[in-house]
């Protein structure tokens, strides 16, 4: 027999949830729309040309926060660029968005799986089944920043629809008082817990989901859309780009080998034996295999070149030319 003081107070249970309740009844994210309450008797095609008009707007409400997400990523730049990582962090569909947005950069921009990092509430489990409280663990993503040997170097990301997620708010926290990083928070409602914890905050307002709460839609896609901003342009400033080729794509199948090529071409305008030289003089670096064509230099200079340039194919390429007897 459960005695009276292991049985959960219900009184306080009730108390809890009343606050949690009145918290989410202030959330855009959460609102509730007494226009769509009988849209489940809709024909099917104009629920799709509802959500479809729906999902048009999260654009504009990420063009509000371009002057604060253009901030953030200068920051994240400058970090990255003495050696720092870009760490995401967050629970359910934003914890997800910044492991996936973590796991592509790798083969798009050749960069070490350990440079741009997913954290998600609950660990990798939590990528394809909930965990169950994770999400309301400050501590706990204290612990999972730590497991990094996180420094004042990196660049910590916490997600959240809501704004008031505690995992991603304690991330944010530990991240800037305990260890210095630079820090963003990206939130989808206004004067968030979130974004206040944060150097950086970014809140795109996509105003209440078409099911009510169900922040993995316009939510989902205004985080998507941000964290796209956030991993390509810092590649940009970083380097990893020359104009809009991907010039650091890791060649790791047939398709990526294919695209290397292509990008060659598309970047120097030269026949296939050449592009075909340059690669194998370049182990298959495109960056490198362009600068040998257009600099006009051999493999090992142009890897010399690009060290000291660090990674910047155009200041490589300015010093071939300068560099190069007339």
């Amino acid at each position: 027999m459960t005695s009276t003081t292991d049985a959960p107070d219900s009184s306080s249970q009730g108390d809890t949830y009343g606050e949690l309740r009145a918290q989410l009844a202030t959330l855009t994210t959460e609102a509730f729309r007494p226009e769509l309450s009988e849209i489940d008797r809709l024909p099917t095609l104009e629920i799709a040309r509802i959500m479809n008009g729906e999902d048009a707007t999260v654009p504009a409400a990420v063009a509000e926060q371009l002057p604060a997400i253009a901030a953030a990523i200068d920051g994240t730049a400058e970090r990255m660029a003495r050696g720092g990582r870009l760490v995401y962090a967050g629970a359910g569909t934003a914890g997800r968005l910044g492991v996936l947005d973590a796991s592509e950069c790798p083969p798009t921009f050749n960069t070490d799986p350990s440079e741009v990092v997913g954290l998600i509430a609950g660990g990798p489990s939590a990528m394809v089944t909930a965990v169950e409280g994770a999400e309301d663990s400050k501590v706990l993503a204290a612990e999972d920043l730590d497991a990094l040997n996180l420094t004042a170097d990196d660049v910590v990301v916490g997600v959240s629809a809501s704004g008031r997620t505690p995992y991603a708010i304690g991330a944010v926290e530990h991240a800037r008082e305990r260890r210095g990083a630079l820090t963003i928070g990206l939130s989808c409602n206004a004067d968030s817990a979130l974004a206040a914890a944060a150097e950086h905050g970014i809140e795109v307002v996509v105003g209440p989901e078409l099911l009510t709460g169900s922040t993995r839609l316009k939510a989902g896609t205004a985080q998507k859309l941000v964290l796209n901003m956030l991993s390509t342009i810092t590649m940009i400033r970083l380097g990893k780009t020359y104009g809009n080729l991907m010039v650091d794509v890791r060649a790791s199948n047939e398709k990526l080998r294919a695209r290397s090529r292509r990008i060659v071409a598309l970047a120097t305008g030269a026949g296939d034996d050449e592009i075909e030289a340059a690669l194998a003089a370049t182990d298959g670096e495109v960056k490198n295999a362009i600068l040998t064509i257009l600099g006009r230099i051999d493999g090992p200079t142009a890897a010399d070149l690009l060290t000291t340039s660090d990674g910047h194919l155009r200041a490589a390429l300015d010093h071939a030319r300068t560099s190069r007897p007339n």
